[in-house]
This record gives structure tokens, C-alpha cells and sequence, in this order.
């Protein structure tokens, strides 16, 4: 599990180190970092380092002083560097130096029309905005592979938000610790690689989950289990207009490895012939004990709708409202007065879901989706789960996981449906609903991995990959 600070958090604990280490040397050890990751990348794309031209974009300050020194390194490597000065008056004065000294120079922007690797030193954690115009012109006419210095030059350090021009990088070398934007903006990063630093940082501002934790919490059969052992889930979704939310919320439970899956809805009969495992019938009030509830996906919102939601919030176990369900929360707040206060709720909204239920509370999306979310969760005292390109799970007590998108293949018409239905296994298993919904979120991507192999695919193509992704998760565990 990886923790992920803040820039605020950052440059706190760096002060604290820079205060007993000799001065420029966390620089040039970042610098070194550098260095050595452009090689690899050089390798990799050219097949050698000695000869190649690398061109570094240095902006005003430390972050231009990390590439400068970058290049000094390199140039002991043999390689050809020069940087291009977007702030020459400003320019960080030792590493110039040091560049110059080691053989490398200073050149114009026509530079970057023959690199074979472009070094994104142009801004840093204290910028703000997109890209300034000369910096934009020179990124844009960029072809080579991009190395960016702790952070694409031109996404926000703190929400990943790009208001304008900005980098896309290939590679991002971070130093000291993860930074929001590795995780809420990974398609512009690249690659992450820390470089540490041993700053004293305490309690993370968010985490990310890996495979590792993943297969530790997955809740897998042992040999005295049986079917209610191993978690109940109820389900209620579907309608006739959309039988195929209740087949695929449903069909995830089952795939999921829950003990028994139990279906209350208008769409039973469809729901038996895809799931003949499943309990089903045409009523919540028929549906029997479970150890968790799904409830939304395709149910509809009118006044059948909101009193199933009011039997499913009053029913004490933990629920997983989404799509219909959280419309339904929104539209009639006094459906929270069903809700058994013992029960944890856990919602799963969209953009356009979180701001019906958010904006009445006070509470604004905005660019700082970790905040918005965190602030719904504590002012409801649920489980916020924010989809997205990077899905956002916040606890009411301030823990945070973010998930980032490894791919796209997940935006299709009843994706979300599926990924209810793997929460609602994990819930009644007896998972804490923050971690339910990290783990189902990462094992959502995954299964869309495997069932897009490359190429667009559907929500039920996904619900069939997850014994495959269940199968890849628990299998690299041991």
C-alpha cells in the first residue's frame, strides 16, 4: 500500500531534512535519480546511451536546477545535452554551472526538433495553472520521449486538474514521496519512480492500493466455510425497462465468490435464467436474510423504487446504493430517515450523481475530487466511492483510497453495475466498506483489462473476466 502526501506535507518534512543536510545535496541526489532513469529510457527506446541527444526544458528554481544537474550527469555519460533556458535570468545559477562544467550548453528551442529524449524541468510543486505560452510552443513541437522532474509541467500537483497546456510525460521521476497527481492525473505521468529522500512524513493525505493488499483482503474460502459463511448478498436492481442492470449486478456477486446471492425485483425471471445459483423473487419483503444489500442499478425512481430503498437502508446490514438508488437519495432526502444508523452505507456515484446529492449540502465537485468526496462522506457519515478516470473511496473518518484508471475499457453502459455487485460480495464477506470498495474498484479494472484484451468490450464481457482477474490477483499472492 503506498501513502501519498500532499505538496503542503512535502515541502514541510523536506525543510526538516534540508535543515541537517549539506546544501545542495537532496539536488543533486534527486539529479541522480534523474539521470538514471533517462538512461533506461534512452536504452530502451534508441538502444544506447553514449551519443544520444537528450534537451532539457529548465524553468526558474529547484525544478530547473534538478534537470540542470540531471544533464551534468549525463554528460559524464556521454551524452549530448542542452537545455533550453524558458527562464534564463532565473535559472538555477549552480546547476548551470555544474552543466557547463561537465561539457554540456545552452541552446534555443529549435533543440528539441532533434532530441532523442526531452528532460520536463519547467515547473515544480509551488506551480499553478497550465503551461505559459513559450513553455506550451516548445512542449507542443516536442516527439521524443518526456522524462518530467517530480511532476508533468502544467497539471495541478494537488488535484491532477489540467486547465490548459500541459505535459504528458512517458516517465515521472518523483522524489521523496507520491504526490496527488501520480495517481490522479497517471495517464500524464507516465511511469512513477520515487527516488527517497527519508523525509519524516507521518499519516498519508491519501493510499493506494496494490495487488498485494488486494489478495490479503479478498475474502477467500476456507475449509469450514459454507455458503452463509462466506456472505450473503442481496441485491435489488432491475426493472423491466432494464432487466440488464439486475443480470449484471447480480452476476458480479456471484463471480465474486459470494456465498449465496439472493435477487428481489421485477426482473427475477431474467435474473434465473442467466443465474440459475441465485435465490430470486419479485420482493424485497421475500427475500430472506442477507449480510448486505446492492441497491439501485436500473431500478427506476418512482414510489415502488423509493420504498424498496427505504425497506433496504432500514434492514441494519451494509448497502451499496447506486445509479437509481443515490437519484433517489437525492430527490427525497427524507429516505435517510429509514437509514439504521448501525448500518454502514456505502454510495457510488458519477460525476453528474455526486453533484444531484452534493450541491444542496454545500458541497462543490470541483477540480479537488479527493476534498469534494471526503466532505460528502463525512457530512452524510458514509462511504463515498467517486468514479472517474481515478475512482476516489472516502471514509467518513478522513481515510482515503484512490484507485487510478490503468485503461479506459471500463467506460461502458453497465460498467457500474458490475462494480456494485463485486462491493456487495466483499460487504457481506465482512469487508470495512472503505476497503470493499478500493479492493472492487482495483479487481473492476483488472477484469475490464482482461476482457478488452486491447479492444472495446462490454459490461458482460467484464462480469466473465472476474474468476479470470480473481484467478491472476490470488495467484500472484502465493
Amino acid at each position: 500500500m503506498r501513502g501519498v502526501w500532499t505538496t503542503g506535507h512535502v515541502r514541510t518534512a523536506e525543510e526538516v531534512v534540508l535543515a541537517r543536510t549539506a546544501p545542495g545535496a537532496l539536488m543533486r541526489r534527486a539529479a541522480h535519480g534523474v539521470a538514471l532513469h533517462v538512461m533506461r529510457l534512452l536504452d530502451r527506446h534508441t538502444g544506447g546511451v553514449s551519443g544520444r541527444r537528450v534537451v532539457l526544458l529548465v524553468g526558474a528554481g529547484n525544478n530547473g536546477g534538478d534537470a540542470l544537474w540531471a544533464g551534468a550527469f549525463l554528460r559524464r555519460r556521454s551524452v549530448g545535452v542542452t537545455a533550453v533556458l524558458l527562464a534564463p535570468d532565473r535559472a538555477h545559477a549552480q546547476g548551470l554551472a555544474a552543466l557547463r562544467r561537465a561539457g554540456g550548453r545552452v541552446g534555443t528551442p529549435d533543440e528539441v526538433d532533434f532530441a532523442d529524449l526531452v528532460v520536463d524541468g519547467i515547473v515544480g510543486l509551488s506551480a499553478r495553472g497550465p503551461l505559459r505560452p513559450d513553455a506550451a510552443e516548445v512542449v507542443r513541437r516536442v516527439r521524443a520521449p518526456i522524462v518530467a522532474v517530480d511532476l508533468p509541467s502544467g497539471v495541478d500537483p494537488d488535484t491532477g486538474a489540467v486547465d490548459g497546456p500541459a505535459v504528458t510525460a512517458d516517465v515521472t521521476v518523483t522524489f521523496g514521496a507520491y504526490k496527488p497527481v501520480h495517481f490522479l492525473a497517471g495517464a500524464r505521468c507516465g511511469a512513477v519512480h520515487l527516488i527517497d529522500l527519508g523525509l519524516p512524513l507521518d499519516r498519508p493525505d491519501f493510499m493506494v492500493l496494490d495487488e498485494t493488499d488486494v489478495a490479503a483482503a479478498w475474502p477467500v474460502p476456507e475449509a469450514d466455510d459454507d455458503k452463509y459463511s462466506q456472505g450473503v448478498v442481496g441485491v435489488a436492481a432491475g426493472s423491466s425497462t432494464y432487466p440488464g442492470a439486475a443480470v449484471l449486478a447480480v452476476g458480479a456477486a456471484v463471480r465474486a465468490t459470494s456465498g449465496l446471492t439472493r435477487y428481489a425485483g421485477s426482473a427475477a425471471d431474467e435474473v434465473s435464467r442467466q443465474w440459475p445459483e441465485v435465490v430470486a423473487t419479485g420482493s424485497v419483503t421475500d427475500a430472506g436474510r442477507v449480510q448486505a444489500w446492492v441497491a439501485g442499478p436500473g431500478m427506476g425512481t418512482g414510489k415502488s423504487s423509493r420504498d424498496v430503498l427505504a425497506h433496504v437502508l432500514d434492514a441494519g446490514v451494509p448497502t451499496c446504493i447506486d445509479a437509481d438508488g443515490i437519484s433517489l437519495l437525492a430527490a427525497h432526502p427524507d429516505l435517510w430517515d429509514a437509514r439504521d444508523p448501525s448500518a454502514p452505507v456505502l454510495l457510488t456515484p458519477h460525476d453528474r450523481e455526486f453533484t444531484r446529492i452534493a450541491e444542496p449540502r454545500g458541497i462543490d465537485l470541483g477540480a479537488d475530487r479527493v476534498a469534494a468526496a471526503s466532505a460528502l462522506a463525512a457530512k452524510l457519515d458514509v462511504t463515498v466511492l467517486l468514479k472517474g478516470h481515478a475512482t476516489i473511496v472516502a471514509a467518513p473518518d478522513g481515510r482515503v483510497l484512490v484507485n487510478p484508471a490503468r485503461s479506459h475499457w471500463l467506460a461502458t453502459a453497465g460498467s457500474g453495475d458490475v462494480l456494485s455487485g463485486l462491493i456487495g460480495a466483499l460487504l457481506a464477506a465482512g469487508s470495512d466498506p472503505l476497503l470493499a470498495g478500493g479492493c472492487a474498484a482495483w479487481l473492476h479494472v483488472r477484469a475490464g483489462e482482461l476482457a478488452a484484451l486491447g479492444a472495446p468490450t462490454s459490461a458482460s464481457a467484464i462480469v466473465h473476466a472476474i474468476p479470470a482477474a480473481l484467478r491472476d490477483l490470488l495467484g500472484a499472492a502465493r
